[in-house]
């Protein structure tokens, strides 16, 4: 009884919501006794089935079951820290040099003198949604938080609103529109046109944004969260730079450096693979692909935009040498705090994925075939709540639904892929490394967090489902 995937996931959630919220310990402590005790409730004939069915031999299947909890826990916790360290690190060097160099400070006012600061949200959430298509949800977050701070102490107010918008464009654009990876398993497995999955995925999302946005807009009136002082971003910093003339500051080109290196990069790798795979998979390829898929790679991106960074404070602060290393120790301090979070929760989500969820799911939804819509939509977010990664969700989902995918359905199965990727969606928290990068790197404490942006997600979802349902009728494409 005691071993039911079920009933491990529901343990598993007690510990962490119980210890962070009711016991006080800090979030890495109460994910890594979490995923230890799940590890240490999963049986070993669950652990070598969920191997098998990721496509591990019969071998290393066995392998993984008869690892110890420590080890099994160890490995998953490094897989995430290999995943997300250098970006993470990397990102908290660019945010700082940004706000000491005053970059931030360039931008914003750049922004501003095009929007005006009534429209400022409107840019964050329309910026982040367009890098969103091709960069991680993750990279457009680091990229986009230390503006946000920046924008947030130049207005005095909607802090919160800021961040949502930054999450809700980034977010949505990541699940819906290729080429990131979860849209481009989705194509293949549902056998959709990746042309029609990139304009439906895009449509789908502008509806979503808009409702995310008066959601954070509300969300904003009724709590007044406020920019708090952190290590990595002190008040005192970017209020001393909002006072600056913009003589002192450094261009826009230098300001924005740090981000579009990155994002041309990892972009322009992207397009690469998805439209010109032949080029990028040469025996001998042309010099330019050779630049584009060495320096796309997303780590090696974020080193040279931090190398940017680093340049344009060198630049603005040549005779402050102790400050500029002063500011550099202070972010990767922080960003270690982050990363060992980040990885605990991704320990956390691995283990739980050992139990079979994902099978169990599956097994109890294979006979049924009716609504298809909202079906694909509640198993995806099944899958996501349970197990924290969207990308695994939408996997899943799509193993279970291809095959219905080719019935003799009344619309096109672009519907179906779409629906799975708004059901990814639902519901992000504490099992969730991006729920921890967004919660650390804004200051938001997990109860805010929980307050403002799981439920902003969970409404674009729905929102993406009704546009879904309404789309199919009205156009069905067949």
């Amino acid at each position: 009884m005691l071993e039911d995937p079920f009933i491990i996931l529901g343990i598993g959630i007690v510990i962490v919501v119980g210890g962070i919220i009711w016991l006080r310990l800090n979030p890495f402590l109460a994910l890594l006794i979490s995923a230890l005790v799940v590890a240490f409730m999963t049986p070993a004939s669950a652990i070598e089935g969920f191997a098998l069915a990721k496509g591990f031999s019969p071998t290393a299947a066995l392998d993984l079951a008869n690892k110890s909890i420590g080890e099994r826990v160890a490995q998953a916790f490094g897989n995430t820290a290999g995943q997300i360290g250098i970006l993470i690190a990397m990102a908290a060097v660019i945010g700082k040099c940004m706000l000491v160099s005053g970059a931030a400070e360039r931008i914003v006012r750049s922004i501003l003198g095009l929007t005006g600061e009534q429209k400022a949200p409107f840019a964050f959430l329309s910026s982040s949604f367009f890098l969103g298509i091709p960069v991680f949800f993750d990279t457009v977050f680091y990229l986009m938080i230390p503006l946000a701070k920046a924008m947030a102490m130049r207005l005095k107010k909607s802090y919160l609103l800021l961040v949502l918008c930054v999450t809700a464009g980034a977010a949505m654009a990541n699940s819906l529109v290729p080429p990131t990876p979860g849209p481009l398993f989705l194509i293949v497995e549902m056998d959709i046109p990746i042309g029609m999955m990139m304009v439906g995925g895009f449509l789908v999302g502008l509806v979503t944004i808009v409702v995310g946005y008066l959601f954070a807009a509300w969300a904003n009136r009724r709590w007044q969260i406020p920019l708090r002082d952190s290590l990595d971003s002190p008040l005192k910093e970017i209020q001393k730079l909002a006072e600056k003339s913009s003589s002192q500051l450094p261009s826009l080109g230098f300001a924005i450096a740090p981000i579009v290196i990155p994002l041309l990069l990892i972009s322009a790798k992207a397009a690469l693979e998805t439209f010109y795979p032949e080029a990028a998979a040469s025996s001998q390829p042309s010099w330019i692909v050779q630049f584009i898929v060495f320096f796309g790679e997303k780590n090696l991106a974020l080193i040279l935009g931090g190398l940017a960074a680093l340049a344009t404070v060198v630049k603005q602060k040549s005779g402050e040498r102790e400050e500029v290393v002063k500011a550099v120790q202070g972010a990767i301090t922080s960003a270690g705090v982050i990363i060992l979070i980040t990885a605990a929760g991704g320990a956390f989500g691995a283990m739980l994925q050992q139990t079979g969820i994902s099978l169990r799911i599956a097994s109890l939804t294979s006979e049924y075939q009716m609504a298809l819509i909202p079906l694909a939509f509640f198993i995806t977010a099944l899958v996501r709540t349970a197990q924290g990664s969207a990308t695994v969700a939408m996997i899943t989902a799509s193993g279970i639904l291809a095959g219905m995918s080719q019935a003799n359905l009344e619309y096109h199965q672009l519907y179906l892929g779409l629906s799975i990727a708004c059901g990814s969606k639902l519901v992000p928290w504490m099992n969730d490394s991006g729920f921890w990068i967004v919660c650390k790197m804004s200051n938001l404490t997990e109860k805010e967090a929980l307050k403002t942006f799981s439920p902003l997600l969970t409404i674009m979802g729905f929102t993406g489902l009704l546009v879904i349902l309404v789309a199919a009728k009205i156009f069905p494409l067949i």
